[in-house]
């Protein structure tokens, strides 16, 4: 299952070590404390809709950007076979052929699939637990790595 506030926390965190910039400086700027800042980019807290602006406003960016990026993602998600919804356990060898590769070590299984534009990893260590990252992918760097 994909957690939104994950997806949100991973696109902040992905601008804001884009700009090198660290989390007192970006919380500083944003008025929020560093320790709940921490919490949004981890996808632990969902951040309101007001605390979000002023987020992006703090790092330069606009809403719809990140709004965008984040729907992007669960888009290309909602297309991996599993992850929002549970399905039957079956071999790896018979999973489909196409933009999601799927991989099974121990009792996760990765999933990489990528759109052009954003590459999603997906890592299902039990039927309820998932871990989604994001990543945009740059011009000229199409090919996707599944880490293990």
């Amino acid at each position: 299952m994909v957690l939104l506030r994950r997806v949100i926390g991973d696109a902040l965190r992905a601008r804001r070590q884009g700009q090198h910039r660290t989390l007192r400086e970006v919380s500083s700027a944003a008025n929020v404390s560093l320790g709940y800042l921490s919490e949004i980019e981890r996808g632990h807290k969902e951040p309101s809709s007001e605390l979000l602006a002023a987020i992006c406003d703090a790092l330069g960016a606009r809403l719809s950007e990140l709004l965008r990026e984040v729907s992007d993602t669960v888009a290309l998600a909602e297309q991996m076979p599993g992850v929002l919804m549970q399905v039957q356990d079956e071999p790896v060898e018979s999973a489909p052929v196409g933009p999601a590769v799927r991989k099974a070590t121990n009792r996760s299984v990765h999933q990489v699939s990528s759109d052009g534009k954003v590459a999603v990893q997906v890592r299902q260590d039990s039927p309820l637990k998932a871990t989604l990252r994001s990543s945009r992918v740059r011009s000229g760097d199409r090919d996707v790595v599944c880490a293990a």
